[in-house]
């Protein structure tokens, strides 16, 4: 017995629905598909859900993508009314794209998809565009699931597609992240940095290099280079935006615009623009912005400096905070919680631990982008959701570890007078300020002789003929902060 195709949709529709309860069934190209009767999403979601079911919540597509994408389809519905697109078709979509973008919809039980699927982002695409499509529908009293009166192709994706629209919305999203999220988590740290800087700048300690005595400097002085390298770190991020800023929206598949009205991608861009407060334009070249992402890995080359500045920091004052007694003991750390469940009264630095591991993160993710971001191969990259996931988590990574470590390390961090002064004057390193007086082999035989003797440079210069009142004027930390 032979069947059309129609003939054998529905026979195919018929059977779905006598073996599966509490679900709709929506056809595509492939065929019928179940689909719970409580989502929003439509076939394309199922099968993409039914293929790719890797990892768990953890794995989803970040909401930042979606929300983004929601800002797409409201903006394309604006500009497509201009085209023609039914005013209430339009009021539908836009409508709809406004409770995503707000939070009202964004539910994960209608945008379920993994990070793990096509490397375009299509599914994820799709997903937005049923969600939109069938709350459409159910704002002007149809059928959801019934493609009528809005389709999610024809009307919710009309002049753009999951190419440009992925890729632009993965632009938005880290966009948004950042101007939210990390730069102001950036100013919070060197505001502080800069706070303790100004305390601490007459507070003289001894400098180290190689991990050895050096000479003196002050612990302001100190921490001014902890504040010069985050403000660094604002400044080359900040840098990296005008990149950022061009979207591919109106290049469709390709770059070429194909399908898409002229002056299309601008206009949308221009509505972008407005509900996101922030001056994205147009990229310079479509065949660029679509075919590679090198903007996200420039920018994220600027979060693994972020992660590589907080490392070197963390551990500074990790190790200047230990002890309390056997270890350097300069700074005391805040003692946010009991250290060990074995050593009674021990107290760790846990939120340096917390912030360097956030840091080795980072740079772990930084390798997922530079690999993603090579394999743009011809006229699309088909890694963008790795790239996504990747960016977008350091940027949360980095700013809630940022906040944390500032609210509870950096803020209560106290110098430890008693250690700083002991250790200074125990340092053999001041030597260093008798060389232009008694020269360089003489000064160092001093040093050498008060480290075996275990004496103290002044009982040792004495002994080798210098009187006490040169010592003393001579070997003066005070001095000994800047050129002389």
């Amino acid at each position: 017995m032979s069947f059309d195709q129609k003939e054998m949709f529905s026979l195919m529709y018929k059977l779905a629905r006598l073996t599966q309860k509490d679900t709709r069934v929506e056809h595509d190209s492939l065929g019928p598909v179940n689909v719970p009767l409580d989502r929003l999403y439509g076939s394309q979601t199922m099968r993409s859900l039914t293929m790719f079911p890797i990892g768990g919540v953890e794995e989803r597509m970040p909401r930042a993508i979606i929300i983004a994408l929601g800002i797409i389809k409201k903006a394309c519905a604006e500009v497509n009314r201009e085209f023609g697109l039914e005013t209430e078709i339009s009021d539908a979509i836009v409508k709809a794209a406004e409770e995503i973008v707000s939070g009202k919809l964004y539910d994960e039980e209608h945008f379920p998809l993994a990070i793990w699927q096509t490397g375009c982002g299509a599914h994820t695409n799709e997903n937005v565009n049923e969600v939109i499509s069938n709350r459409a529908i159910e704002l002007l009293g149809g059928q959801i699931g019934s493609k009528d009166p809005v389709d999610p192709h024809t009307h919710v994706n009309m002049g753009h597609s999951t190419n440009d629209s992925y890729s632009s919305a993965i632009n938005i999203a880290v966009a948004m992240q950042l101007q939210e999220k990390l730069f102001p988590a950036l100013r919070l740290t060197i505001d502080i940095l800069a706070k303790k800087s100004e305390m601490w700048k007459d507070i003289i300690k001894i400098g180290r290099t190689h991990l050895m005595d050096a000479v003196p400097l002050t612990l302001g002085q100190e921490f001014s280079g902890y504040r010069q390298m985050m403000t660094n770190c604002f400044t080359r991020l900040n840098s990296a935006l005008p990149n950022l800023y061009q979207l591919s929206l109106g290049g469709t598949m390709v770059g070429t615009g194909l399908l898409s009205p002229e002056d299309f991608g601008p206009r949308c861009i221009k509505r972008i623009a407005d509900i996101t407060s922030l001056p994205f334009v147009s990229a310079t070249n479509l065949f660029e912005a679509i075919g590679s992402r090198d903007c996200l890995v420039e920018l994220h080359g600027e979060l693994n400096s972020i992660a590589v500045s907080l490392m070197k920091i963390a551990n500074d004052i990790r190790f200047m905070g230990s002890g309390p007694r056997c270890g350097l003991g300069e700074l005391s750390l805040p003692e946010n919680e009991p250290g060990s469940s074995i050593m009674p009264g021990k107290v760790n630095p846990t939120q340096c631990e917390a912030i360097t591991m956030i840091c080795a993160q980072v740079m772990g993710n930084q390798v997922a982008v530079s690999v993603g971001g090579y394999n743009g191969h011809f006229q699309l990259n088909a890694f963008m959701p790795l790239i996504a996931s990747n960016v977008l988590r350091s940027i949360n990574l980095l700013s809630d570890g940022l906040h944390t470590f500032c609210n509870n390390c950096l803020d209560g961090l106290r110098p430890n007078m008693e250690k700083i002064n002991k250790i200074m004057s125990e340092s053999l390193m001041l030597v260093t300020a008798l060389s232009p007086f008694i020269g360089y082999d003489r000064a160092a035989a001093i040093a050498k002789s008060a480290h075996q003797n275990g004496t103290t440079l002044k009982q040792e210069s004495v002994r080798a003929g210098i009187v006490e009142k040169d010592f003393d004027q001579w070997v003066n930390p005070a001095k000994m902060l800047g050129p002389t």
